[in-house]
């Protein structure tokens, strides 16, 4: 049976990862190494070149729209899929490391555990993080995702989201993709507005997160709620 071309290189570069793991590899040896399982018959390496250097960065790559790297790099649409889905997985990874229902009793795990859920967003986005009595969650509601720079948070989803999800208390978190961690005027008006949404049906905000990458400041801590 006829052998596929670069199949030798391909079971070296598996080998090499399984045995020294994806910390010794370079960018572009990292992206190869996953292109090989949607391009079968193709060198992946050249590929691998001309992605980082279209989009800047394995991380641009990874965070690109999925038809513009179908469109600029000639690919598949599996192939553009495939890497579009890497933030989403590392996000959905991260998250489930906490478990079905962790404890949020403290500002630290409140500002940890939203990390997770922002990871590799480039828009702005909105969440409510339903507490039980015991301040387990009960579920982190995606309420809004915006623009790269305003993400509109209507306080009547929130009450709505802390209705259906039996909500005793909730923790609001939102990012600042342009890395910035100082709450904004906006910022400060929608807490109280959603507070006092919030009050008539008796459930507590007890923090408001922003997350800017892999940090994190809580109005809590900062004496803003």
């Amino acid at each position: 049976m006829k052998k596929q071309p670069h199949s030798g290189h391909r079971e070296r570069v598996k080998a090499r990862f399984l045995t020294e793991g994806l910390d010794a590899f370079e960018d572009h040896q990292v992206l190869e190494l996953l292109l090989f399982y949607c391009i079968p018959r193709k060198d992946t390496n050249e590929l691998a070149h001309s992605l980082i250097n279209e989009f800047g960065s394995i991380s641009g790559v990874f965070e690109a729209d999925p038809e513009d790297i179908k469109r600029k790099c000639k690919v598949s649409s599996s192939t553009s899929l495939l890497l579009s889905l890497v933030p989403s997985l590392c996000r959905r990874y991260t998250n489930r490391k906490w478990g079905d229902k962790p404890v949020l009793d403290s500002s630290h795990k409140a500002g940890s555990y939203s990390v997770t859920l922002f990871a590799g967003r480039k828009y702005e986005a909105f969440y409510t993080i339903c507490l039980d009595s015991q301040n387990k969650v009960n579920h982190a509601v995606l309420v809004h995702e915006g623009t790269l720079n305003e993400a509109p948070v209507y306080p009547r989803l929130i009450v709505e989201a802390a209705l259906r999800h039996q909500a005793n208390s909730v923790i609001l978190a939102h990012n600042h993709p342009g890395g910035s961690l100082t709450p904004s005027g906006a910022d400060i008006e929608v807490t109280r507005r959603i507070k006092a949404a919030l009050e008539p049906i008796s459930v507590k905000v007890n923090d408001h997160i922003i997350v800017a990458g892999e940090i994190y400041v809580s109005f809590a801590e900062k004496g803003l709620l």
